[in-house]
């Protein structure tokens, strides 16, 4: 999904913009989605077979190289499937097995595609940040006080949550955009940071965007001091934003909880 999402999208938008230019396509478009066309060597076209496409194992036994044309296969698919499986077994260690493991396995996955598509292309697609923004606050429909925080969370701090962790950014976006003429980023983020919202209520939207500003300024000064990254170029928040939600799913009330009784707050 994370590499045909973008050009599933790619299409889509060019193919609007010819229907509204009044253009008709030259020729009929390939059949393009999740499941069609069969996954191919991108160097030499050749179809992987199944049992070529078993993730992590089937690169380890194919020692990273195309079986037809042994050109070399990127490293970053099973670091990426390595990667979703770690986070997975964490979200099951960490909720045990539950419905609400379910919820955040589904809600991690999601997660891990909007941090790779962001990376590559800057953009978190409605495709997927609506449809989990919707389904954290179906979810809150199920709360119940004997379930483990902090997700899902009661119906009012969802809606609560999702309301304002749309506007809180978006009223930044415009704040920025008016101070300096820039767009700061983009309204993926307003959507994504709505979803976590939805999912965790509007009480840990102060840790998650602390925490994603925190790794943002972070790895940003390092781009700029170790390889000289031109700070005009704009780097995507979606990553970060995602990160530090995925570990206020897992240890957000720990956080708060740690940070209150360290300052005192909590007497």
């Amino acid at each position: 999904m994370i590499h045909r999402l973008p050009v599933m999208l790619d299409r889509q938008w060019r193919a609007q913009a010819e229907e509204m230019l009044g253009k008709a396509p030259e020729k009929p478009a390939e059949r393009y989605n999740l499941v069609v066309p069969r996954s191919a060597c991108p160097h030499c076209g050749a179809e992987i077979k199944a049992h070529q496409n078993i993730p992590v194992v089937s690169y380890l036994l194919l020692g990273g190289k195309c079986a037809n044309c042994k050109a070399r296969i990127s490293p970053r698919y099973p670091i990426v499937e390595l990667g979703t499986a770690v986070l997975s077994a964490a979200v099951v260690w960490r909720f045990g097995w539950h419905w609400q493991s379910i919820a955040a396995l589904f809600f991690t996955w999601a997660l891990v595609a909007l941090t790779v598509i962001d990376l590559d292309h800057q953009i978190l697609p409605d495709i997927i940040t609506l449809p989990l923004l919707w389904l954290g606050l179906l979810a809150s429909l199920c709360w119940h006080a004997d379930l483990m925080p902090p997700a899902p969370v009661d119906p009012r701090s969802a809606i609560l949550g999702a309301a304002t962790g749309y506007l809180s950014l978006w009223l930044v976006y415009w704040a920025f955009k008016i101070a300096t003429g820039k767009e700061g980023m983009g309204y993926g983020d307003f959507k994504l940071f709505a979803a976590f919202g939805a999912w965790m209520g509007w009480q840990m939207l102060p840790l998650i965007i602390l925490l994603s500003a925190f790794a943002g300024a972070v790895i940003g000064i390092l781009l700029i001091v170790l390889r000289g990254r031109d700070r005009n170029i704009p780097i995507p928040f979606g990553p970060y934003l995602a990160a530090a939600g995925w570990i206020a799913l897992m240890w957000g009330p720990q956080i708060v909880g740690g940070y209150l009784s360290l300052s005192g707050l909590d007497r």
